[in-house]
């Protein structure tokens, strides 16, 4: 099989374990289905000095590999561009001057869930955008013409999530994080996507995007999180989480996520052998530190 699967984090800090179970998957994925495995640094936003560099140190620390040269977001915004472009050109998109807060404070349609962009700036006359100009810079926005699409899962079968008119590039001029993805895995030929399940309801709006692009859909896996002893996702404040945390705890981080994956092996390599998605746990990994070694 050819293609390819990714990991994508955001450097505004060091992987927790939670992270790096699902980078093992990702890869372990991949590599199950002979296709390549990418990593991409999501960095438009929320970037830690010399957090990249962790990441991918401790990636390799835990035995996971990949092909080529990581790619960074910040280094692509001329694809980004182009793909807006071709939207505008198309008619599909229109300007937006909305506050988040004015957004969570309209009413919203009946079909749509709490917080879904209620389509305030969607028609408004030449005029009405040059005033609204010289007050705040827009947004750009898709204008979308369906209200839900529906994408397969490996694990959950068939989602089918809202639609709204989802932001393009963000008032500061920074691509927003969908259409950065969907440029980024129809550029780079992924055609496998392993990520948090908190992200599944984000997938039909960045499928429905990807056809307007000309961009098919990946194959969609979304694995459970991890989450915290009082079932919160799993972060800093839940004590040490990272891979160097542990490590320096004497535990041993791989052997602490492989055995959340009731999978056998030492090694990324030695799982693969055994490795069978239907085996997978379907509930979230409920992450205990132990205690030290």
């Amino acid at each position: 099989m050819t293609g390819a699967g990714r990991f994508a984090p955001s450097p505004s800090g060091d992987l927790h374990v939670g992270n790096l179970r699902t980078a093992l998957l990702a890869w372990l994925f991949a590599r199950s289905t002979g296709r390549a495995f990418l990593l991409r640094i999501e960095d438009l936003d929320r970037v830690r000095a010399g957090a990249a560099e962790r990441q991918l140190a401790d990636l390799a620390a835990l035995g996971i590999d990949w092909d080529g040269e990581p790619v960074r977001q910040s280094e692509r915004r001329e694809l980004y561009a182009a793909a807006i472009g071709r939207l505008v050109e198309q008619g599909r998109t229109f300007e937006c001057f909305c506050t988040r807060r004015e957004i969570l404070e309209a009413p919203s349609a009946p079909h749509r869930p709490p917080g879904a962009y209620p389509g305030t700036c969607r028609d408004l006359t030449v005029a009405e955008r040059d005033r609204r100009r010289r007050d705040r810079p827009p947004a750009i926005r898709l204008r979308s013409d369906v209200d839900e699409w529906s994408i397969a899962d490996e694990l959950h079968g068939t989602v089918t999530a809202s639609v709204d008119d989802l932001v393009l590039r963000r008032n500061d001029g920074v691509p927003a994080y969908n259409l950065a993805v969907v440029v980024d895995d129809g550029d780079q030929g992924i055609d496998q996507v392993v990520r948090g399940d908190d992200l599944l309801t984000s997938a039909p709006r960045q499928a429905y995007l990807a056809s307007l692009l000309g961009i098919r859909a990946p194959v969609y896996v979304h694995v459970p999180l991890a989450l915290s002893a009082d079932g919160r996702r799993l972060a800093k404040r839940d004590g040490a989480v990272t891979y160097r945390e542990l490590t320096a705890l004497g535990i041993d981080v791989f052997n602490l996520i492989a055995g959340s994956l009731t999978t056998n092996g030492d090694t990324p390599q030695a799982l693969l052998e055994d490795f069978t998605p239907s085996r997978l746990p379907r509930d979230p990994w409920v992450f205990v530190a132990p205690p030290a070694a």
